[in-house]
């Protein structure tokens, strides 16, 4: 009975077993590489089916500016009786059968809007694949995080056993009258350090395993990460210029320059709105006889039909003036988004650049100050301070190696996402 309230009472043990019945299940789960979870996250992401249905109602923008050349057909009738002379229904002689058909013939300011309808398809297109990269790089990101966390608990949790140790040779140094009051709570405050640092890593865990599973919409408990399937990331060359490659591949320079030209093409359209247009009519109608026209037309046929063609100018229009001068600062706005965009790009590849240095420096040094650690503690010098103080100073260079480790692949993958070779390297 002593040694079952000794169980509960010791949070290492707690910690080993919430460990073990937490992450024992998984080990019969199914395994999820990364190049499978990206399929999943851009079959299941609502973000991409947002984008798709975007690109499609583009699409139906760009037919029903190009189908304005197609004549519109329309049949009907319009019955009714008639006292003395007769008079129009709705514009048109009352009919027992009519059809109408009118379409665009020649049209400056339409051949414009279809233009300008074109280039928003492609710039609709390259919004979804830009969408699409969006979700690979939160998935991959998720996804590496999730697996450096999974490799560093088996560490945190050797690291805690370890403190825990030296906590209970200390007090026993204490109780003899070799140590003091200080070093006790010294080495309580570094074991107490090395739990909350694995808990930490234990919540990590739990939420980036759930957040996983909604982005790939699969149970965060029925899969396990295969750390094999993430790909090495490719060698840097010195010589590259990574801004000028990035500008080149910018998925957003490229949708901000077809959205500028877009503008560019509704603008001149505007303008030519003032221009003269020629449009095709025909119209066919069987008229009753019962309207009285007879009475009032000396031949009468039942059967009328009309063709020909309407010509528009509106040599007088200050309205539509002012919306050509307004789409005019519309497209100067949008050649300034261009600008923008562009300038955007560098700067975040710049950022990159620095701070996948920053990282990688970072990670020498702690690679550095753990040789150098090793060395201290397998010279067999070191009193049990020395070695606990060691021992603590080995925890914090190993997470911070981890740490910069991550920050590094971070960067580097934002770095292919800016330079477009993202998916490349997801689906190997």
């Amino acid at each position: 009975m002593k040694s079952v309230r000794y169980i509960f009472r010791s949070p290492l043990l707690l910690l080993l077993l919430s460990t073990f019945f937490l992450t024992g299940p998984r080990a019969a789960a199914e395994p999820l590489t990364l190049k499978r979870a990206v399929q999943l996250a851009l079959t299941h992401s609502t973000a991409m089916a947002q984008a798709s249905a975007d690109e499609q109602r583009i699409f139906a923008s760009y037919s029903e500016a190009r189908n304005q050349y197609v004549p519109q057909v329309v049949m009907g009738a319009g019955l009714g009786a008639s006292w003395g002379f007769p008079l129009s229904l709705e514009g048109a002689a009352p009919s027992i059968f009519n059809v109408n058909a009118q379409s665009a013939l020649i049209n400056p300011a339409l051949r414009e809007f279809v233009h300008a309808a074109r280039e928003e398809i492609g710039a609709g297109r390259l919004q979804t694949k830009d969408q699409r990269q969006q979700v690979t790089e939160e998935l991959v990101i998720t996804y590496v995080e999730l697996v450096k966390w999974e490799e560093m608990l088996p560490k945190l949790i050797q690291t805690y056993a370890d403190a825990q140790k030296t906590q209970a040779m200390i007090k026993q140094r204490l109780e003899a009258g070799v140590d003091s009051q200080a070093e006790e709570q010294k080495a309580q405050l570094t074991a107490a350090r090395d739990r909350l640092r694995t808990l930490q890593a234990r919540g990590a865990i739990d939420v980036l395993r759930e957040q996983l599973g909604k982005l790939t919409g699969v149970t965060g408990s029925s899969f396990e990460t295969v750390p094999e399937s993430v790909p090495a990331l490719p060698e840097i060359k010195q010589d590259e210029d990574l801004r000028s490659k990035a500008a080149d591949s910018s998925l957003a320079l490229q949708v901000a320059e077809l959205r500028a030209r877009a503008q560019a093409f509704r603008a001149k359209g505007e303008h030519r709105s003032l221009w003269p247009s020629v449009d095709f009519a025909a119209q066919y109608a069987v008229l009753a006889r019962y309207n009285n026209y007879d009475e009032f037309y000396r031949k009468f046929e039942r059967n009328n039909a009309t063709v020909g063609v309407a010509l528009r100018f509106p040599f007088l229009n200050f309205s539509q003036r002012a919306h050509a001068q307004a789409a005019d600062a519309d497209t100067i706005r949008a050649k300034k988004q261009v600008e923008s965009t562009k300038n955007q790009v560098s700067q975040e590849v710049l950022k990159l650049q620095a701070a996948q240095d920053v990282s990688q420096l970072e990670y020498e040094l702690a690679q550095s100050n753990i040789n150098a650690v090793e060395i201290r503690m397998n010279s067999g010098t070191a009193g049990i301070h020395d070695e606990a103080d060691a021992r603590t100073d080995l925890a914090e260079k190993f997470n911070a190696l981890e740490d910069a480790k991550f920050q590094l692949l971070r960067a580097r993958i934002g770095l292919l996402r800016a330079t477009g070779d993202l998916d490349t390297w997801a689906q190997q």
